[in-house]
């Protein structure tokens, strides 16, 4: 009958709307997160677990899910005016390496974890570097990178961040600054050659004492020495001669009694 046709068609049709929207809610219940990813489950706005990686089953309107990145993070710091200890003007920037290892507390304990860490970050390097003098932040930069990172790490602890390592990248000096430092280091390079040259000076004199004592012993040294100086001067080619006097012959002449 025609009516029950009607009755038939429209159970059918229902009951492919149901089968439709089944299958709408099943996509949209089906989460998949990578290995890097977990995703942070609450349930009804309260916190429920957090799953992952893999496939992942959420209620719809029920159940809301927040990924999260388990990946280093590279956060670079903007550049920061920082006086030294010793009163000196300089900008720095600097490099933070970070990573989440607590998805849940990454995404309760703070809204912007990046953002947070960032803001941190900055402040912590002006503080520890404020703390230091200008030599220690151009020659000490790996411990200046240590207590910066052990700093930061204690504040980001709560927010389940970890942060690995923190590099100074770049420190910006005034030209003034430019011109004093290296003013300071050509003093500096002047004082050690004029120190290296007294030493010089004071090593020659003590050899020098010690072959006089030596030739003192015996005076037929001396001569030895003077045709010693003759052969090095003959291994030239010149026309200079040079003949040792001896001074007994010397002696002769000057001893001689002078006749009124």
């Amino acid at each position: 009958m025609p009516w029950e046709s009607g009755i038939s068609g429209a159970i059918f049709g229902g009951y492919g709307v149901v089968v439709v929207l089944l299958v709408v809610l099943a996509f949209a219940s089906i989460r998949i997160f990578r290995e890097y990813e977990r995703g942070v489950v609450f349930t009804l706005g309260r916190f429920w677990k957090v799953k992952g990686p893999g496939l992942v089953i959420i209620v719809p309107a029920i159940q809301q899910v927040v990924r999260v990145d388990l990946r280093t993070i590279v956060l670079e710091v903007p550049t920061q005016d920082v006086i030294s200890r010793d009163n000196v003007s300089v900008k720095v920037s600097a490099v933070v390496y970070l990573r989440v290892i607590d998805a849940a507390k990454a995404i309760i304990q703070v809204e912007d974890y990046l953002n947070a860490t960032s803001q941190l970050a900055q402040t912590m390097l002006r503080s520890v570097l404020g703390k230091h003098q200008l030599d220690d932040m151009l020659a000490e930069r790996e411990r200046l990178n240590q207590d910066i990172q052990l700093a930061l790490d204690a504040q980001t602890d709560t927010w389940g961040i970890k942060v690995s390592n923190v590099e100074i990248k770049q420190v910006d000096l005034t030209e003034s600054m430019i011109r004093a430092i290296a003013r300071q280091a050509e003093a500096e390079r002047e004082r050690r050659a004029k120190v290296i040259h007294a030493e010089g000076e004071l090593q020659a004199a003590e050899k020098l004492f010690q072959a006089a004592r030596i030739l003192a012993q015996e005076p037929q040294a001396i001569q030895l020495r003077y045709l010693e100086t003759l052969t090095v001067i003959g291994a030239d080619k010149n026309t200079t001669v040079i003949f040792p006097l001896p001074m007994d012959l010397v002696n002769a002449f000057l001893e001689r009694p002078r006749h009124p």
